[in-house]
């Protein structure tokens, strides 16, 4: 599945994205910001990564365009997400890629794909309470805070605050904004 939106191209992550991958989430402000990314990241995390089976999961690099080439600037993805019930959309950008709008961006075509392609009713999300531009995005996209709980960061090896959020998919979208993808 590919999504355009009029800055970014989203599509799945392939074998050879590893170095542009690691070059782009190899940062403790990145990783520090996640859950689930070990530290320090490496080309073999990457390749690893890229090269996983596929599964229930839909991940889809970022990349920006305005360039000579498109480049990859973060990821999002959707996945199932048996703590909360349903699932849970999640995203990174690389460090240089911050505060231009490109994580709103590339979540409103998620939230399309989600509903329009896969079907779904309802989201969860949340953000280290140490992240709150990640929250901002979040409200943006009309996910409204549920609570907080800890969350383990990999990264860092410890629990952290987190805020919870959750987004009722006819809440955010109307019928006269399909998503814009390609099978």
């Amino acid at each position: 599945m590919f999504a355009r939106t009029p800055r970014l191209t989203l599509r799945p992550g392939w074998p050879e994205d590893a170095a542009a991958l690691t070059a782009a989430i190899a940062h403790e402000a990145v990783a520090f910001k996640l859950a689930r990314l070990p530290w320090p990241y490496t080309i073999d995390h990457a390749t690893e990564w890229l090269n996983r089976p596929a599964g229930a999961d839909v991940v889809m690099h970022i990349l920006a365009h305005g360039g000579p080439s498109p480049r990859l600037i973060g990821a999002i993805g959707i996945h199932p997400d048996d703590s909360h019930g349903g699932h849970e959309i999640g995203y990174w950008l690389t460090p240089d890629a911050w505060g231009r709008g490109y994580a709103t961006e590339a979540g409103r075509a998620m939230l399309g794909i989600a509903r329009y392609g896969m079907g779904l009713k309802r989201l969860h999300s949340g953000h280290f309470m140490d992240n709150p531009a990640s929250g901002r995005v979040l409200t943006k996209l009309g996910f409204r805070t549920t609570g907080v709980e800890l969350r383990h960061c990999l990264a860092l090896g410890i629990d952290k605050p987190c805020a919870t959020m959750e987004l009722a998919l006819s809440d955010a979208l109307s019928e006269d904004d399909p998503a814009r993808m390609a099978a």
